[in-house]
């Protein structure tokens, strides 16, 4: 049997960083990363963006050169899957019966993307864009001439994926069953321009849209039915419908959780010993009202790295990071602070119609979240009304000749 001080389990955003976070803060024990991905620590991000359109190579978008892990003495096993995890002997055992020992052990086993339950939702052509795997297969059929495409989701992925395509000449209907993008993460504001942005760039939206089956044959797609009853020729269909918390070992053993994986405010689960960190990680949000949340992004996976590796070398810190994103498609450029989640107004800056404006999203008065198109100023001054949960004025909000840093 391996062991090892510290056990990773995953290599993504929130497993690399947890790795470097050990050795930063002066770990000298073995840390070893466990992962179902082949390729070493890359980033995510890219992959519905620059990756997609071969804008960035692989070693462009890799966390760190691949020498560097050996280099920091962290043991790098590809291709594991961990299926059983015996808390009370210390022990994760693998897909191939190994049981590896630990005396601490890090959950960053992110997430699965959600699959298509309808009939014909296994046909070839059908694409998430979860792993570099995914996206190369879907470049190679691109290259092989494929240029009708439904992408099925329209959030953030679905919204990359569908610009990179539309970019790259393809013809894109993107369907979503909620009667506007964005609908789980944004307010109606910014829904309402990415939809007229997407549609006048030439791609088909959709809105209050199913899918009733995936037509194909000789085993790959050739449409897609609505529940409009219309048939869209396709060649590729990509899914972006979300995750599934990949936690199911967490839980056989014992866990606590529904929606991921429960944790404290260190990352701890209720398993001795056990931190989880990342998509996977249901925790009480300071931003939300302390509401109990999964948070899909680089900055939780990061920062919960951070987290739990200051509690394993005996420096407990409460997580308490405010949440950022952002996404890029055509010229546009959105990044987001805090969560809008419950706001209950909208204040506009900027211009809509000019493509250059950030909304200020509000509860009770104050400041709660800033989405920022075009408007990194805004972003970055943002950023401390929301930490400071201001109160403002809407009129003074909305006038773009005062600065947000002087409303504090």
């Amino acid at each position: 049997m391996d062991n090892a001080e510290v056990v990773i389990v995953g290599s993504g955003h929130g497993g690399a960083q947890a790795a470097i976070a050990l050795r930063q803060a002066g770990h000298e024990g073995a840390i070893l990363m466990l992962s179902r991905d082949r390729t070493p620590p890359y980033e995510r991000p890219p992959l519905s963006k620059d990756y997609l359109a071969g804008e960035k190579p692989l070693e462009r978008i890799l966390i760190r050169p691949e020498p560097f892990w050996a280099e920091r003495g962290i043991g790098l096993r590809l291709g594991t899957n961990v299926t059983e995890i015996d808390w009370q002997a210390h022990e994760v055992v693998t897909g191939d019966g190994a049981r590896i020992g630990y005396r601490k052990l890090i959950w960053a086993g992110g997430g699965d993307a959600r699959r298509l339950s309808c009939p014909g939702g296994d046909l070839a052509g059908i694409h998430t864009v979860r792993h570099r795997t995914d996206v190369d297969t879907l470049r190679a059929e691109l290259d092989a001439g494929a240029r009708r495409v439904v992408v099925v989701g329209g959030g953030y992925i679905g919204l990359e994926a569908a610009a990179v395509l539309r970019k790259l000449g393809c013809g894109v209907t993107l369907l979503e069953l909620q009667p506007r993008l964005l609908a789980r993460v944004a307010g109606e504001t910014l829904g309402a321009f990415f939809l007229d942005e997407h549609r006048r760039q030439g791609i088909d939206v959709r809105l209050e849209t199913g899918i009733e089956r995936i037509e194909g044959a000789e085993g790959r797609v050739t449409g897609v039915l609505t529940s409009a009853g219309d048939i869209i020729p396709a060649e590729i269909v990509i899914v972006g419908i979300g995750i599934v918390a990949a936690v199911g070992p967490l839980i056989a053993a014992g866990a606590s959780g529904s929606n991921g994986v429960d944790v404290d405010e260190f990352c701890r689960t209720t398993l001795d010993d056990i931190y989880a960190i990342g998509d996977c990680a249901a925790h009480a949000n300071p931003y939300a009202d302390n509401a109990i949340i999964r948070l899909e992004s680089v900055q939780n996976a990061h920062d919960m790295a951070v987290c739990a590796a200051r509690g394993i070398m005996g420096e407990d810190q409460a997580y308490d990071a405010l949440p950022w994103f952002w996404s890029n498609q055509y010229d546009l450029r959105l990044q987001t602070v805090g969560l809008s989640l419950g706001h209950d107004a909208e204040v506009i800056r900027g211009s809509v119609e000019g493509r250059s404006f950030a909304v200020v999203y509000l509860r009770e008065g104050r400041a709660i979240a800033l989405d920022c198109v075009n408007r990194t100023r805004d972003y970055a001054q943002g950023r401390k009304l929301v930490e400071a949960r201001a109160q403002v004025a809407p009129e003074l909000l909305a006038d773009s000749e005062v600065a947000l840093k002087d409303m504090l």
